[in-house]
């Protein structure tokens, strides 16, 4: 556990995002692991549905995963606090309202699997297929949520290594299970296999964390008390945002494709492999922006405010620094990059010109993810809501819409990437002239106390 209420700030925030990054990136291959393995031992038809799958496993999951966000400005202000009862109170009511919320997601999406599945379009041959998948992979949720919300609470007492020992764990044992699942004589299950490779993976990180934490803290009592209104209301207040946040985004990511179809299979193509690469690319400034997150709500809560600046400097020193390089390698390597996901030469033209335009546009981005990082550990997770409101739906979405009238396909970087540069210059003057410093995140406790 650290204290980043002191200490040097540049070495505590590339020590402390370091982990994140590699958790992040060993979760996003976990859903790859599984889809190459599927891909070939299984068909294109069940690549389909597992594709499919994780669209819709997405979007169930948003609001909850959207909750569990809350947990990190909490813990992180109460930890700057010192306020050591407040932290076993709030850790109880956490477990509760995250069991639940899970329970519940789980129970919905049994209920409402294929008709999203319908919704989304997809065709006769894959849906039963998918649905088949999703019913076993929903079984998770409550495994996710729970060792997500373990690790969501170490970082934010300053301890981000445990939870990539965690997603260690999920991701090695789900390498191993999906080809014995799918395929190995004996076993064989099919398309089963590989959602029960999933679940089992997440159970056995669950199971880990739990172990971890009873050893960690030996000899120290946790009871679960009944939850006060004013805690519950303190994390609705953060979690609801969030998990709109996640369906603002997604929304508005479906329209752009919607765009970017009109253009051709090439096109698409093309796009799809650059998105690849965005997924990787932006990991570090996510990974930055947690890290800022956490390290700005504790000085927060002990109301440091000149600490705060730093941290956010640091941030951004940082984030521009790697994001610029990412940007001049991008835009060095941009075709041998695309190669890796597609060969066609009509989209890997595209493919190129989109991610030699969009790399410019990188490192405002990357800026994005540092002062929103901040703004989330003062608690104002509805102002970054508007933010992202502002940034994909006013900018973003007509912004693309516009370039591609004027310019065609060209225009489809061109207009995300501007849209990049309006939204960072959005979220600096919230920075710089918003309220969020006067968000008082447990006002409503301090009343009824």
């Amino acid at each position: 556990m650290k204290d980043f209420t002191a200490g040097p700030v540049y070495r505590q925030l590339y020590r402390f995002a370091l982990p994140i990054l590699l958790s992040n990136f060993l979760q996003m291959l976990m859903p790859l692991v599984s889809s190459l393995w599927v891909g070939n031992l299984l068909g294109s038809a069940a690549l389909g549905a597992v594709t499919i799958s994780f669209t819709v496993l997405t979007v169930v999951l948003a609001f909850v995963l959207g909750m569990n966000n809350a947990t990190l400005t909490i813990f992180a202000q109460l930890k700057g606090r010192g306020a050591h009862d407040e932290i076993r109170a709030y850790l109880s009511t956490f477990v509760i309202l995250l069991a639940g919320l899970a329970l519940i997601t789980t129970a919905a999406g049994y209920l409402f699997i294929e008709p999203l599945l319908v919704l989304l379009n997809t065709p006769p041959g894959v849906l039963e297929l998918a649905a088949d998948y999703l019913r076993i992979s929903l079984l998770g949720t409550l495994f996710l949520v729970g060792y997500n919300f373990v690790g969501s609470v170490l970082r934010a007492f300053g301890d981000s290594r445990t939870q990539l020992c965690f997603v260690v764990v999920a991701a090695v044992i789900n390498a191993l299970l999906a080809p014995l699942l799918i395929a190995s004589s004996g076993m064989a299950l099919g398309m089963a296999g590989a959602a029960w490779a999933t679940v089992l993976a997440q159970l056995a990180a669950f199971l880990y964390s739990l172990i971890w934490v009873a050893r960690r803290f030996r000899g120290r009592s946790f009871a679960l008390q009944q939850p006060r209104l004013a805690q519950i209301w303190t994390i609705l207040r953060l979690g609801i945002p969030s998990g709109a946040q996640m369906i603002v985004i997604f929304g508005a990511l479906t329209v752009i494709l919607s765009i970017v179809n009109t253009f051709g299979e090439a096109v698409v193509a093309g796009f799809g492999a650059a998105q690849r690469l965005d997924a990787l690319i932006l990991l570090p400034a996510v990974a930055l922006g947690v890290a800022v997150n956490a390290m700005a709500a504790q000085n927060i809560g002990k109301q440091s405010w000149s600490r705060v600046a730093q941290v956010t400097r640091a941030g951004l020193a940082l984030n521009l620094t790697v994001m610029v390089a990412i940007a001049a390698l991008l835009y060095g390597f941009a075709e041998p990059l695309v190669r890796l996901f597609i060969q066609d030469e009509a989209s890997v033209i595209f493919g190129q010109s989109y991610l030699r335009t969009i790399a410019i546009f990188y490192p405002c981005i990357g800026l994005n993810f540092i002062l929103n990082g901040t703004v989330r550990g003062a608690g104002a997770m509805f102002q970054i809501l508007m933010l992202n409101i502002i940034s994909l739906w006013i900018l973003r979405v007509p912004l693309t819409w516009l370039a591609t009238s004027r310019f065609g396909e060209t225009g489809i970087a061109l207009g995300i990437g501007v849209s990049f540069l309006i939204s960072c210059l959005c979220a600096a003057a919230y920075y710089r002239w918003g309220g969020w410093r006067r968000v008082e995140l447990f006002k409503a406790e301090a009343g009824e106390a």
